[in-house]
């Protein structure tokens, strides 16, 4: 079989680089390359429909690939050029790990494990607010939405229960209700609630009356006490039901009870359990995607095939959208039996997998490449790193490197370039601290909570759209 012949597009200032890179790629990866150099600085701000008027193919190659940050459809340089043509990595320095270690990820995504998200204190919000906040929660991946009444007094109830699953229902959602008030248990259900949380001796005969679901938990927590006994009384009645054996707080018996929902399984191993995640995540305060992820593979493990969360501490605001992730990850890991690596990189925040660096002679010869006075700003080898044309600047203060450029600056800095040339050594900052990857004018990579950046062309180029736009003129495409 022939080998492949890929024909690399790339700008002037990459082109060293990239040259660098596939050159001891190609050998090792199984393909010939050869680099097309665009007339552009930066390959970026090119579009595929521009490098298609541009574009020369030497003899022999395969197929293109152009840079992951060139955005536009494909289909005019396919048309153009006659071969296929892909879309690369954003940063050069990805290209060993787009070539030689990609997972086969075809039926990533699947699940079978249901997430309840709790709204816990529901009786102090309105039902516009509840609605507003259920369909969030819904679009984060919330399959059931937990109203937790959070009241200690079984006289006391909410009124406007009712009124509150009517609403949710009726936006198509699906609803539990978490309470030990019984007549507001039956005002929820007879409004559509379909499950009912922490069901024991103080109120399992009532449940014949409710015609839904229960969570049947133990009677004395940190046991599991009475669980057996309401496990009968149910079914008896013929009440469906899940138990949930209790998860305690880091320091108060966590160990004990994940042995419980191991017990748990191994006493009634055909019942549906549930697992409320919520005692460690809203007790521990860390980063909660990590909890979750361990607690998602437990249940899968175990064939535990509900977990309740909820977000009401601030460190665990985003818990369904991780529970979301974290599920189809388990599910993937353990119906595959691979490691839980290179699959899901959106529920790694804090850190990138690689620090991608150019090292002391990839930033050189990008010096040398450059051909203009504009800064381009590195974090490497714990520095921050200012470069122009004749200027090569570091340090670990980015006020100290600042005042080095003032005097040398070979482009004046006005107020909007000095805000811009500041907020890129923030961030620059920001990737040495915490193990980031930094690419200058683009977002640091926060897994699924990353808010994509404009770049200053990006935004130049829609204001000069919107001033088009307002004169009634057409846009015209460019590529920089």
């Amino acid at each position: 079989m022939a080998r492949e012949h890929y024909l690399f597009i790339t700008g002037r200032i990459a082109e060293a680089a990239l040259r660098h890179v596939v050159g001891e790629l190609g050998p090792a990866a199984g393909f010939d390359g050869s680099i097309a150099v665009m007339p552009i600085s930066v390959a970026a701000l090119m579009t595929p429909k521009w490098i298609a008027k541009r574009l020369e193919v030497p003899p022999g190659a395969t197929r293109v690939m152009i840079p992951g940050a060139c955005l536009g459809e494909l289909e005019p340089l396919e048309g153009a050029v006659r071969l296929p043509v892909e879309r690369g990595p954003r940063d050069l320095r990805q290209l060993p790990d787009f070539f030689g270690r990609q997972p086969d990820l075809g039926d990533y995504g699947e699940h079978d494990v249901e997430i309840l998200a709790k709204i816990g204190h529901a009786a102090r919000w309105t039902v516009p607010e509840l609605v507003a906040r259920a369909g969030k929660l819904v679009k984060d991946g919330a399959d059931v939405l937990v109203l937790g009444t959070d009241g200690t007094d079984p006289r006391e109830t909410w009124k406007g229960v009712a009124q509150a699953v009517r609403a949710l229902r009726a936006e198509g959602c699906r609803v539990a209700i978490e309470s030990q008030a019984t007549r507001e248990i039956a005002a929820a259900v007879r409004a559509g609630a379909e499950l009912v949380l922490a069901v024991s001796a103080s109120n399992r005969e009532a449940a014949a009356d409710w015609g839904c679901e229960v969570v049947a938990v133990p009677d004395v927590p940190g046991s599991l006490d009475g669980l057996d006994q309401t496990i009968e009384t149910l079914d008896r009645a013929g009440v469906p039901f899940r138990i949930d054996p209790g998860l305690s707080p880091i320091g108060f018996g966590v160990a004990e009870s994940l042995g419980r929902y191991v017990e748990a399984r191994r006493r009634w191993p055909g019942v549906a359990m549930l697992l409320a995640a919520g005692a460690v995540t809203e007790s521990t305060e860390v980063d909660s995607a990590a909890i979750h992820v361990l607690l998602l593979g437990f249940c899968q493990e175990l064939g535990i095939r509900s977990i309740q969360t909820t977000q009401h501490a601030n460190w665990t605001r985003s818990a369904v959208r991780e529970c979301d992730l974290a599920r189809r990850l388990a599910y993937y890991a353990v119906r595959r039996r691979v490691l839980p690596r290179q699959v899901e990189p959106r529920l790694r925040m804090l850190r990138d997998a690689t620090v991608l660096e150019y090292g002391p002679e990839g930033l050189a010869r990008l010096a040398a490449a450059l051909e203009d006075p504009s800064y381009r700003i590195f974090a490497e080898g714990g520095k921050l790193h200012v470069i122009s044309v004749g200027l090569h600047l570091e340090g670990t203060d980015p006020f100290d490197v600042f005042e080095q450029l003032m005097p040398q600056a070979t482009k004046p800095i006005d107020v909007p370039y000095a805000f811009y040339l500041g907020y890129e050594m923030a961030k620059a900052m920001t990737a040495l601290t915490l193990g980031k990857t930094y690419r200058q004018e683009e977002a640091l990579d926060w897994g699924m909570l990353t808010i994509r950046e404009l770049s200053r062309m990006e935004r130049r180029a829609l204001r000069m759209a919107r001033r088009r736009k307002d004169a009634g003129c057409d846009e015209e495409e460019s590529g920089g």
